[in-house]
């Protein structure tokens, strides 16, 4: 580009002769842009593939069971009935799709098959109000059009569609199979479709009844879905399964959804239950859209408008024009020579900007890489009252994009790196690295930026804070809610270490909760180690992270942190010895004197189940084992904390060292998990 304005700027009689030329072909016609299709299809004939992790995002309390399901609520980790209220959860397709073309405002056509089943569960439901009247109950499940990929919507009569943050901006379209009849939302009955166009109030109500259709009665139903955008006209049929496709429609009629769209939107499902409680499956889904978009081209005839001759009005006036296109093009070119001086010289990040190239939409949930400007402009400057955590490695903020998302950004400190000796390059590809990964129970990575010596990590925003703060803050966590992060917790690092990487800062403040009090890991710990070599992540970096996950168990289950401060003793309502101070230690003392109940937290009293959380200090226990002594992988301790497998039977006295590896080259440099074994 620099060489073409190198010579396209000392050459100015070619400009005029450029507008001369326009002026010529003053009469010549237009150019339409070239029309073509966009398709996107969606092939899912179980979820039980490789792919489904990366295809599929998995939100609030959904799960693919193990008959390659969608199961919303996830029954999987829950002891009974009363669990699985007020619960919600959505699966969606994780890539945007395009839906809608903003240039001649019409939507795209689409087709979407689905089978599901609705199981109903036996459920207590407490007098004077269920699920119909009160507002804090029903259940029912949607197939919906929503704007992004990351929010979850509220339970009960709301069917996860819409939640508290959401606002008037905030415009989804579903179809949902509704269950429990609502009367503040219009519901016809409690066995009917509803089409929601920006709000959970049905515009078009179907009872299905009149198909001779029940969708509690267990059975394996299929829904076909058909949209013609340029008509409008939506088509629903559903039936059974097993019989095939219905000749009759449910619902056949002009809808227009053109208001409540985007150009990219994302496509799947979401769920809810209340006071009563139902599992909702989804079997299969396929899913085909077309729109049209127009693909712009060049053309000479572009200005023709503004340089036409007009007989009316004389000669002067299009001279005065002609000039002033004249010095429109020789200004932009000196602007653009201005510009990529100092792009080369790289003293001014903002002069490049003027030279403003309109880029293709990117999908809004591929990571990125951010500007200085971006990130700065997100966290207001890096205001101290954005700033929610500091220590010697970074400092995180709070900040919100300007597409709106909210994002944690991770800055951090220059000296450290330097002091340190930490490679940055290497740094910022295991970031990059990183940022490629989707779990349930991982926070996402949405970017970086490394301008300016700085290297910052931009991560989704977790509303409900850490874990650190459910743990130790008001309140007693209750041993199920405790059990579930556990399980959490270890998914997301088997997954990690599946792909041949480390966490390397598992603690309770690495972990989030979010609205459905999932647990995702998150703040990985990039800058842990400073070696080049990938084989020390496999051999050095994952057995680490099971040590620390180790000790990450038994402070959930005892509730108090590894290592208790002198102050800390005297401020304390506990009777711990003065031997008592490392956690880990005292673990293991109590394993040898078979007590180890006196591990746990017995704050928790009734809500306790003794036998299970037992077990769980077993496994944080044998997590801590030496590496060639019985330390297990993530992979084996995921089925260790879901009870599919026995554990192991623990040495009978603590081992001589507790390290997180076995090791006398000095490379533990967490202090946290490596202080010396007393």
């Amino acid at each position: 580009m620099a060489s073409n304005i190198s010579l396209f700027l000392p050459t100015m009689n070619l400009i005029a002769f450029i507008i001369f030329f326009l002026f010529v072909y003053a009469e010549s016609t237009d150019h339409d842009g070239i029309v073509i299709n966009v398709t996107k299809h969606l092939f899912f004939p179980d979820f039980n593939t490789p792919r489904t992790v990366h295809d599929l995002m998995l939100l609030g309390s959904s799960v693919v069971d193990k008959k390659g399901r969608i199961q919303i609520p996830d029954t999987t980790q829950k002891d009974g009935v009363d669990d699985l209220k007020h619960l919600v959860g959505r699966a969606v397709y994780a890539y945007p799709v395009r839906v809608f073309d903003p240039i001649t405002r019409t939507p795209a056509s689409f087709q979407t098959t689905f089978a599901f089943q609705i199981e109903t569960t036996p459920t207590n439901v407490s007098s004077g109000g269920g699920d119909g009247g009160g507002g804090d109950g029903g259940s029912g499940f949607t197939f919906m059009i929503t704007p992004d990929e990351f929010t979850v919507g509220r339970p009960g009569p709301w069917l996860g569609m819409l939640n508290d943050a959401c606002d008037e901006q905030y415009k989804a379209v579903g179809i949902e199979f509704d269950t429990i009849e609502n009367v503040q939302f219009g519901d016809p009955n409690d066995n009917h479709l509803g089409i929601n166009l920006g709000s959970i109030v049905s515009t078009i109500t179907i009872n299905v009844s009149e198909f001779g259709i029940n969708l509690k009665d267990g059975e394996i139903h299929r829904a076909w879905v058909h949209y013609h955008g340029q008509n409008r006209f939506l088509d629903i049929r559903l039936g059974s399964d097993s019989v095939g496709y219905p000749s009759k429609p449910v619902f056949s009629g002009r809808v227009d959804i053109s208001d409540f769209l985007k150009e990219y939107m994302f496509v799947g499902f979401s769920a809810s239950t209340g006071n009563f409680t139902q599992i909702h499956n989804v079997l299969s889904w396929n899913f085909t859209s077309s729109s049209q978009a127009s693909l712009r081209v060049p053309s000479p005839e572009t200005c023709e408008s503004k340089i036409t001759v007009d007989n009316g009005n004389g000669g002067g006036r299009n001279n005065l024009n002609g000039f002033f296109i004249f010095m429109t093009v020789v200004f932009l070119v000196v602007v653009a020579l201005v510009s990529l001086y100092y792009n080369r010289k790289r003293k001014s990040g903002e002069l490049a900007m003027l030279l403003a190239v309109k880029e293709r939409p990117r999908p809004p949930n591929k990571p990125r890489r951010f500007t200085i400007t971006e990130v700065s402009s997100a966290t207001r400057c890096f205001d101290d009252l954005h700033k929610v955590a500091s220590d010697e490695r970074s400092d995180t903020y709070r900040g919100t994009l300007s597409n709106g998302c909210h994002v944690a950004v991770k800055r951090f400190s220059v000296e450290y790196f330097k002091s340190h000796g930490i490679n940055r390059r290497r740094v910022g590809k295991e970031i990059k690295a990183m940022s490629k990964l989707r779990h349930p129970n991982l926070v996402a990575i949405r970017g970086w930026c490394f301008d300016h010596q700085e290297t910052m990590v931009v991560y989704d925003c977790v509303q409900n804070g850490t874990f650190d703060d459910w743990l130790y803050g008001i309140g007693i966590l209750p041993w199920s809610r405790r059990l579930k992060v556990v399980r959490d917790v270890a998914q997301a690092l088997s997954y990690l270490h599946s792909q041949k990487l480390a966490h390397k800062n598992v603690n309770t403040n690495s972990v989030f909760i979010d609205v459905s009090f999932r647990a995702l890991l998150g703040d990985f710990g990039f800058v842990m180690s400073g070696t080049e070599s990938s084989r020390f992540e496999e051999t050095v970096s994952l057995p680490t992270d099971v040590f620390a996950f180790g000790v990450f168990v038994l402070e959930v289950v005892a509730g108090r942190k590894r290592y208790i401060s002198d102050s800390d003793m005297s401020q304390s309502e506990s009777k711990y010895e003065r031997s008592d101070l490392d956690l880990l230690e005292w673990a293991w003392n109590m394993h040898e004197m078979n007590e180890k109940d006196k591990v746990v937290d017995q704050k928790m009293s009734s809500v306790l189940n003794m036998d299970q959380a037992i077990r769980v200090v077993d496994i944080g226990l044998l997590c801590t084992l030496k590496e060639s002594k019985g330390r297990p992988s993530m992979a084996e301790v995921v089925e260790y904390v879901c009870f599919e497998t026995e554990v192991p039977k623990l040495p009978p006295n603590r081992p001589m060292a507790l390290f997180p590896y076995t090791s006398t080259t000095g490379l533990c440099t967490n202090s946290y998990m490596c202080a010396s074994f007393k």
